[in-house]
């Protein structure tokens, strides 16, 4: 799983810098490819798409809705900037029952690229019409806290798998272990 995860984002990461785009689920399933391939795995037409499909079914963390629920109570507006294609965020925010708990749902699909590229950071700034150092961005990876620290927006890491800082980019100006953590910080009252 390591070994696919990492080469999913390093494939996205390499069609970003070389231009050459290809979508989610095609990076996704490159990935897998190369890493069953790299550890000696037979892997089956049948099996590759059925673990690929996986990505099409994914949940959410426990604390998500009630935290969502929370900031949208705060006042705040709520967006997401994601690597996934529009079609898999909203049938995955459905699914979730979350379709209305976000404003604005943004797939970095539209711009041909991949964060951290600053074309997807630039997405939630230009559907917000707020500068970017008004968006607190909230990412679950380091490398994401990294990219969208860097492009220039104030970040808050939630930091669920304890993963160590990264070596580049400038430190995010919070980590947290859940969404609750990111209420703390925020100041905002959990329901």
């Amino acid at each position: 799983m390591a070994a696919w995860r990492t080469r999913q984002f390093e494939y996205q990461w390499l069609r970003a810098l070389a231009e050459d785009y290809a979508d989610f689920l095609h990076t996704t399933r490159d990935g897998l490819v190369f890493a069953a391939r790299a550890l000696n795995i037979e892997l089956s037409p049948q099996t590759r798409d059925e673990l690929v499909g996986a990505y099409t079914e994914l949940g959410v963390w426990s604390d998500i809705p009630s935290a969502l629920k929370a900031l949208r109570e705060s006042g705040l507006a709520l967006s997401i900037v994601s690597n996934m294609t529009q079609p898999l965020l909203d049938d995955g925010l459905r699914r979730a029952g979350l379709s209305d708990a976000i404003d604005v749902v943004l797939s970095t699909d539209v711009v041909r690229s991949f964060k951290p590229s600053p074309r997807a950071y630039q997405l939630g700034v230009d559907a917000l019409q707020l500068r970017r150092e008004e968006i607190l961005f909230v990412p679950f990876a380091g490398w994401d806290a990294a990219g969208a620290k860097a492009f220039g927006h104030p970040t808050y890491w939630v930091n669920r798998l304890h993963s160590p800082m990264e070596e580049w980019g400038p430190a995010p100006d919070g980590i947290g272990r859940d969404m609750r953590d990111l209420l703390t910080f925020l100041g905002v009252a959990r329901v």
